[in-house]
């Protein structure tokens, strides 16, 4: 069985049809290869190997000899080998699930470095940028491989930037970066009680050998398959039935060779409107982690453009080539080394729901894709977001937008300022809506993102972490907003002369990148333009009909307008939250203990239900509607947070003593004793009226 699959330029033993084998990232590279694209040539561990690890965790017999053969070819390529001085490969250890799961599992780049390999780079090179990489590798490995906080050595970086008087590392000498390779030495010695590479691994007697690093780079890449972030990554995405991730090992080209290098990730449109207009950004003399990571803000890609135009003529001509073989959008990493442009990924693009209906239409409109492709393109989860609020007003909160940022995710957020994803999850568990607000994000960040309502961020662009994910899952998010100061451990946000805490509102717009004090009112969508041509493709094709879930006249005229045939399933008990008076009388109901109480309570919800089917009914006009008539279960209306003050309210209108309202809940909770009084309920019958 081939575990290891190798790929360069107009050859690759695999194809874009190998995703479950290869994983997306491994697919594509192969696939960019065999049709002559610059990709730099490079191995592919399988996902089948993956699923090995995790059983063993250990590689799988005979699997390091495959990879040190496919190593091989890859230096006889290249006519350079991992760990010579003299003629130095260095290379990029990366994950790559089937599916694409940005940021969540680990990558080492630089690989190879050690203090005789980064001399004979410097000879070669020059002692800056051999000394940068040297000190980017140190810190990767430290982080991804020996478990060294990433902090650690971020805070040696700040600490030599403000001694020496500069702001960003490009402004560091060597002499300086000589200076700050010996100092994350020492942070491995203060951690792991010796320096680099002079490292506990395995066999001490390899430890300065990079074949030794390769070794570990990929366990810890496997590993990281099972890491809590990527964990609850996919349970957010419901991502299952995957064996596991691939490794893909790479040769290192290398954006951070001055100024005709650089690094920048692209979509080939607009993810977040879907127009048709390469949309990325580009850091020169910088590595792609600089830019995906968000730990510097980016440049637009216009600025490639100007400084390196042959290499910006060739990446447009590789767009283009890459749209009409996938036929669809792609998100594209690259780099250009010494004027020289090298892809490194690409993959089908995430999308927000604006964008996604918008590229499914214009793809019909140009040839590419046909009506029934087109429509495959647009996932539920984006017909969803279109259906999301948008702020009434946007030109009526002027004099309260207090900074401005890039508009990296659209849509309208409104929320209460947070500063951490655990408090973001806490205050959703609440039913809170919250603004998570961040000096930059990470992958750890990854279940306070979808928790909370939007995302402000201090850094990073618009294809950093926090803006892909964000898209991808349709949430607003403004980020590079450099106007802001975040103070996390105090949990403040620095706007000029305004200071604003946690619990304080903010509103944003992802659309425009504004960010703007209190609560915004927000206004309901509505179908027209490039939305109603699709969903019009889409109802010539269907073969069922689409009902809605509607419990409210309101909602029953939205879905109607909307398209509905009808009301598929009507929840009476959820009538009852729209007052507290409402909501008093069914809980009066539930902790009724005579009958004439029960019937006292189900006499004052009477005026309400009648109203609210005649206006349900109206709406639909004659189309079927399914009605539940009773399923009130406990947990929403007894919640367990608030049950001090419903006891006390109950007391008061039932005229119960608080001991006999507990003894009454109690009884409830026996219906589920595992649950307490959570799941409890009253499910009489349903009715389906015609």
């Amino acid at each position: 069985m081939q575990r290891v699959y190798t790929f360069g330029k107009g050859r690759s033993e695999g194809n874009k049809g190998m995703k479950s084998l290869l994983g997306g990232k491994g697919a594509n590279l192969a696939e960019m290869a065999s049709i002559g694209l610059s990709v730099p040539p490079g191995l592919t561990i399988s996902t089948e190997a993956c699923q090995e690890y995790q059983i063993e965790k250990k590689l799988p017999q005979g699997l390091w000899e495959e990879i040190l053969e496919g190593l091989e070819a890859v230096e006889k390529n290249m006519g350079a080998f991992l760990g010579d001085p003299s003629k130095p490969l260095l290379l990029s250890v990366r994950s790559g699930a089937a599916i694409s799961m940005p940021g969540m599992m680990d990558t080492v780049l630089n690989l190879g470095l050690n203090d005789e390999v980064v001399t004979g780079l410097a000879a070669k090179s020059g002692e800056r940028f051999a000394y940068d990489s040297y000190r980017r590798f140190l810190d990767m490995f430290g982080d991804v491989v020996m478990g060294i906080s990433h902090s650690l050595f971020a805070e040696k970086l700040e600490k030599l930037k403000d001694a020496k008087g500069v702001n960003l590392d490009t402004e560091l000498t060597a002499s300086d970066l000589k200076q700050l390779v010996e100092q994350y030495k020492n942070v491995y010695l203060e951690a792991k009680g010796e320096k680099f590479p002079s490292v506990n691994f395995v066999d001490p007697t390899l430890n300065t050998d990079p074949k030794k690093q390769l070794e570990l780079a990929i366990k810890a890449v496997f590993d990281s398959w099972d890491s809590p972030r990527a964990i609850k990554y996919r349970s957010i995405n419901q991502i299952t039935g995957l064996r596991g991730t691939a490794v893909n090992i790479q040769c290192m080209v290398f954006g951070n060779m001055g100024n005709t290098s650089g690094s920048g990730v692209l979509f080939t449109r607009n993810p977040s409107t879907g127009e048709k207009k390469l949309y990325g950004e580009f850091l020169i003399n910088a590595q792609g982690e600089d830019v995906v990571a968000g730990i510097r803000t980016p440049q637009d890609l216009e600025t490639m453009k100007e400084c390196m135009p042959e290499a910006y003529r060739e990446l447009v001509e590789n767009c283009e080539i890459l749209e009409r073989h996938y036929k669809d959008m792609m998100d594209i990493e690259f780099t250009v080394q010494d004027s020289r442009l090298w892809m490194l990924q690409c993959r089908t693009g995430r999308r927000t729901g604006k964008g996604a209906v918008k590229i499914a239409v214009d793809m019909v409109n140009e040839g590419l894709v046909d009506k029934r492709t087109a429509i495959k393109m647009v996932e539920p989860q984006h017909l969803d977001q279109l259906l999301h609020p948008q702020f009434e007003n946007p030109s009526g909160y002027k004099d309260q937008v207090i900074a401005k940022g890039l508009p990296a995710s659209p849509g309208a957020a409104v929320g209460q300022v947070v500063f951490n994803a655990e408090d973001a999850e806490a205050w959703h568990a609440q039913g809170k809506s919250a603004i998570l607000v961040r000096t930059e994000t990470s992958p750890e960040d990854v279940g306070g993102m979808n928790a909370a309502a939007g995302i402000l961020t201090a850094r990073g662009g618009m294809t950093s972490h926090a803006a892909v994910v964000a898209r991808g899952w349709g949430k607003c998010c403004v980020s590079g907003c450099a106007d802001i100061r975040v103070n996390e451990s105090e949990k403040v946000l620095i706007i000029k002369d305004k200071v604003i805490h946690e619990g304080e509102w903010l509103s944003l717009n992802g659309s425009t990148g504004d960010v703007i004090l209190g609560k915004q009112p927000v206004a309901p969508p509505a179908m027209s333009g490039d939305l109603e041509i699709f969903m019009s493709w889409a109802d010539k094709i269907r073969r069922i009909k689409v009902m809605a879930n509607a419990d409210t006249p309101e909602d029953a005229l939205t879905a109607r307008n909307n398209g509905a045939e009808g009301i598929g399933l009507c929840r009476t008990e959820h009538m009852f939250f729209a007052s507290d008076e409402r909501i008093k009388a069914v809980r009066r109901m539930i902790m009724a203990v005579t009958i004439e109480q029960r019937k006292e309570a189900l006499d004052s919800l009477l005026p309400y239900q009648r109203s609210d089917f005649e206006g349900i009914f109206r709406a639909m006009d004659g189309l079927p509607v399914t009605i539940r008539l009773l399923d009130p279960p406990l947990h929403e209306f007894l919640p367990e947070g608030n049950l001090e003050e419903i006891v006390s309210e109950l007391t008061t209108d039932i005229g119960m003593h608080e001991e006999d309202v507990y003894s009454r809940i109690e009884k409830l909770s026996e219906v589920n004793p595992m649950l307490g009084f959570r799941g409890c309920r009253f499910d009489l019958f349903r009715i389906t009226n015609n």
